[in-house]
């Protein structure tokens, strides 16, 4: 992920998707070859000079202020989001010429995993900035991936990672009614992250992965979608309790390197919240006996 190339290929999606008319420009009906705004309109209405914007969107300029890059995102009627990843790969460019650090396992905290202990009537789990599950509590595994061993986070090569497993995991795909709205917010998410930490080998090495095993998560990566999303509802169709509405937070902790509990509720007294007491029963008495959530789904 070549931070030069990325701005590059970022402000040429933005730009494409921005028509002459949004911007208040009537396009001549025979001279025009392209639908999205050209370089130089672009550069005019931001007011940016044409040479340093080419520049950026060729990946041969290293740094741009703030202003430019505010001026460049006004003009594309960037989100927030947008913008916040506009000035990371501009960042990331001014240094890209640092080498990739080597890749580290994580794991989580001594306390963390206590709170998911605790936790017994909340499903949750502890990922890392990759989506990497690096924990999670008993009534997590079960909503989530009872199909896999449930001490599998602990294993840093072989531990469940959530983008992975909702592109490439039939069973973890199933869960979801609405896949592609998921599949959307998903890349758009690790589209950020990426942004952030273009030097991670091994966030590289998921991207790359997805995208050969994929052709719907390439398609998606190559729209340069951008998107954060701490918290709203995921409706979800398990397959041993049926159908949930649960609400999710996303928690980050502090004194790490970007990890987060992810929590998830039902509303009190609806039926998702007896789908997720029933769900939590059975994972209670798989584990007392040593079977496992996925068996019970086989039966």
């Amino acid at each position: 992920m070549d931070a030069l190339s990325e701005l590059g290929h970022f402000l040429r999606s933005r730009r494409a998707a921005l028509r002459p008319e949004d911007v208040g420009i009537t396009p001549h009906p025979t001279r025009r070859r392209v639908t999205g705004l050209r370089r130089e309109e672009l550069a005019m209405l931001a007011g940016v000079s044409i040479t340093h914007y080419t520049r950026l969107e060729q990946g041969r300029a290293t740094g741009a202020s703030d202003s430019v890059l505010d001026a460049i995102a006004r003009t594309l009627r960037l989100t927030a989001d947008e913008t916040a990843h506009l000035k990371d790969l501009a960042r990331a460019s001014a240094g890209s010429a640092s080498r990739p650090a080597p890749p580290r396992a994580e794991h989580a905290g001594a306390s963390a995993r206590q709170l998911l202990a605790a936790m017994t009537e909340v499903p949750a789990l502890v990922l890392d900035r990759r989506n990497d599950v690096l924990a999670w509590n008993a009534l997590g595994h079960a909503l989530l991936a009872g199909h896999l061993p449930a001490d599998s986070p602990g294993t840093p090569g072989n531990r469940p990672n959530l983008t992975r497993m909702l592109f490439l995991d039939e069973q973890y795909r199933e869960l979801y009614p609405d896949w592609k709205e998921e599949a959307q917010l998903a890349v758009a998410s690790l589209r950020l992250v990426a942004g952030r930490h273009p030097d991670d080998r091994r966030l590289a090495e998921l991207v790359g992965q997805l995208t050969v095993q994929c052709d719907e998560f390439a398609s998606l990566w190559a729209r340069h979608p951008v998107r954060t999303c701490t918290s709203g509802v995921k409706r979800l169709h398990h397959p041993l309790v049926g159908a949930m509405d649960l609400s999710f937070e996303n928690l980050l902790l502090p004194g790490t390197s970007g990890q987060r509990l992810i929590a998830y509720t039902a509303e009190p007294g609806s039926p998702s919240e007896a789908a997720l007491r029933l769900l939590g029963s059975v994972a209670a008495s798989e584990a007392s006996t040593g079977d496992d959530v996925s068996a019970t789904a086989r039966r």
